[in-house]
């Protein structure tokens, strides 16, 4: 292969160094820290692939690192020509072609947005070969370059021993995952009910879905005669088959694949097991000419006794709709906002605490019948780990690791989400929160993400995320998917700006709003709602000052150069047109009947774009209106970013 006529990228962000590899040094990584060197993929092989045109080529293997975790959730890919498009933008040139410069760009979606990630393609090798996750055919490089976009976003590759697969599921994809239990234990994710009710009805479940949805199954400890299976061990659920028996049984087998590549399993359905004496001879046959390199068949009893959890992610449809994993419905309607715990003001903690009624409340309005699911996502603390991801330490020498149930507490907070229909927006909140819930976790969990699922009749109703512990911060997206029409909005004003507490938006930071039609604050100035109370519009308070608690806010000179941009998210199909305005006191912005309002210092004319931008210097403080030109339009959303130029 002839080499490119240009310097080939390198990614000063994530280099090739011990910073990208390691965090503290507290995997067994650390072992191999001198020799580890660092290859790019026409310096492995000959003819290096990004895809390979047969899927069985391009089936995810482990290498030294504990992050099957990931590798499970990346097997999603393989099974979804629209999701392999969304993380790997098509296009990009590859190593045959004239324009390659040696960069890659992946997407993975973070709390509410796709983040466009590119690296370089210099890989961790050992003796010149991939020495982390690789392809079955080690020609195909897909999956080691989204590990290294994975490892870029999380800090390091050591940050992805042990993780969660529904969380790498959510990344990939934007949508959902549950967790079920294969033992009479609580949900660990503290979801209310999941199919069936019972294992075996579970299993009967994941018949149904295994061709629409990836579903992967964890062992958290090792059972007695099965320690082959590891422990905290994440696998893929490759296939499911009904059969029926010699003696006219029902079987179902589960084709599992490991992602250790290597086929480790002894129980009866191994390849010359006492299990295939059950079925007819061409069923055996048949079967087991199946199997690839890591994968085994097991039976249902087996798989519910070795076993302790499955994930399954939700299905996403060909426009783009996440599915239900229940009713099989298209949750076509979604609405998402932000949110925070802030101590000493929406931090009450659990139900048990007297100051539960201070956490944050969201009206959620259900417009039909609809099945619905609420979703509480927390940002990190630090960056995530957690079970069903730690391989087998390497063989060539000992090194304590910590177990993965300890990095639960540190990373997330116990989380919990209540539900409650009320008969109007204006209730007594107290008299409200003392009834049960309509929906609600049975548990606070340490999880990233929990979710309810909830069929809903039309009216209102107050959502409630708590953490078990009072006063304990933290950020959330609450995130609500319906196969009905559905509004969410935040219950009461933002919290005023004092230098004790947290801003609601410092500078620089995105300031996420809505456009809701019948409401106050639509159309622009010429309309007459675009002069009511801004409290009912969306309307942002623009301090050039960043409060810190405890500290004297620093106040910029009057004048300050802002850069106001109202960026509007696209609706599915088009775009409205739309403006932005900002006025420097709220007289201004209403004026008495009879009045002009006072032409607004700043503001952009309305039209038909994705990004609205003007720089110009502002006072202190001012109030930022976008708005839309046609009163009642469709509701969209908005992010208005106050960045300083």
């Amino acid at each position: 292969m002839r080499a490119p006529a240009r310097e080939l990228f390198r990614d000063a962000d994530f280099p090739a160094s011990d910073s990208s590899l390691f965090s503290n040094f507290s995997t067994p990584l650390a072992q191999f820290r001198e020799d580890i060197t660092w290859r790019r993929p026409q310096e492995i092989c000959a003819t290096p692939r990004l895809f390979a045109d047969n899927p069985l080529d391009g089936q995810v293997k482990q290498g030294l690192l504990g992050d099957c975790w990931l590798l499970c959730a990346c097997a999603a890919l393989q099974k979804s020509q629209q999701l392999l498009n969304q993380v790997f933008p098509p296009g990009q040139p590859s190593w045959r072609d004239h324009t390659y410069r040696g960069s890659f760009t992946c997407r993975i979606w973070q709390f509410g947005h796709w983040l466009e990630v590119t690296i370089d393609d210099r890989l961790p090798c050992l003796a010149g070969r991939l020495c982390f996750s690789r392809c079955q055919r080690e020609d195909v490089f897909w999956l080691p370059l989204l590990e290294k976009v994975y490892a870029k976003v999380y800090g390091s590759y050591e940050h992805l021993w042990a993780g969660q697969v529904a969380d790498a599921l959510v990344d990939l994809t934007g949508g959902l995952a549950e967790r079920w239990s294969l033992k009479d234990l609580v949900r660990t994710s503290g979801q209310q009910d999941r199919p069936g009710g019972s294992e075996h009805r579970t299993c009967r479940q994941l018949l149904n879905l295994k061709d629409r949805c990836l579903i992967s199954c964890s062992v958290l400890s090792p059972r007695a005669g099965a320690r082959e299976l590891g422990e905290f061990h994440a696998f893929i659920v490759s296939d499911l088959r009904e059969l029926q028996g010699r003696a006219g049984q029902s079987l179902l087998l589960l084709r599992i694949q490991n992602p250790w590549g290597r086929r480790c399993w002894q129980g009866p359905w191994r390849e010359g097991g006492e299990g295939w004496s059950q079925v007819d001879p061409a069923d055996e046959s048949e079967l087991l000419s199946q199997l690839q390199e890591g994968e085994f068949w097991v039976e249902e009893e087996e798989f519910l006794r070795e076993f302790d959890e499955v994930t399954v992610g939700f299905p996403i449809t060909e426009a783009g709709y996440l599915q239900s994993l229940y009713s099989e419905k298209a949750l076509c309607h979604t609405q998402e906002l932000p949110g925070a715990w802030v101590k000493g003001q929406s931090a009450g903690g659990c139900r048990n605490n007297s100051g539960f009624p201070s956490n944050p409340k969201y009206w959620l309005r259900v417009s039909e019948p609809s099945e619905v699911f609420v979703a509480v996502l927390q940002r990190p603390r630090v960056r995530a780990t957690g079970r069903a991801g730690r391989a087998r330490a390497p063989a060539r020498g000992e090194c304590a690791v910590r177990s993965p149930a300890s990095f639960l507490s540190e990373d997330y907070q116990a989380v919990g989400l209540h539900i409650w229909k009320v008969e109007k927006r204006r209730v007594s909140l107290p008299r409200v929160l003392s009834t049960p819930p309509v929906a609600g976790t049975l548990c606070h969990a340490y999880d990233r993400e929990v979710h309810l699922r909830c069929e809903l009749t039309p009216g209102f109703y107050l959502a409630v995320p708590s953490t078990f512990l009072k006063d304990v911060p933290g950020q959330f997206l609450l995130r609500v998917f319906s196969s009905g029409r559905i509004s969410l909005s935040p219950r009461g004003p933002r919290p005023p700006l004092h230098p004790h507490h947290s801003a609601p938006a410092l500078p620089g930071r995105p300031v996420p709003s809505h456009w809701l039609p019948r409401l106050p604050g639509s159309g622009g100035r010429g309309e007459p709602q675009f002069t009511r109370p801004a409290t009912s519009g969306a309307c942002a308070e623009l301090c050039a000052a960043s409060l810190r608690p405890g500290s004297k806010p620093a106040l910029p000179p009057v004048g300050r150069d802002l850069q106001d941009r109202a960026l509007h998210l696209p609706a599915r199909h088009g775009r409205g047109l739309h403006g932005d305005h900002c006025h420097q006191d709220r007289q201004a912005l209403h004026p008495q009947p009879g009045e002009a309002g006072a032409a607004p210092p700043g503001g952009l004319l309305h039209g038909s774009y994705e990004n609205l931008t003007r720089p110009q210097s502002l006072p202190l403080t001012l109030h930022d209106v976008p708005s839309w030109y046609l009163h009642l339009a469709l509701e969209r959303g908005l992010t208005a970013d106050q960045s300083r130029v």
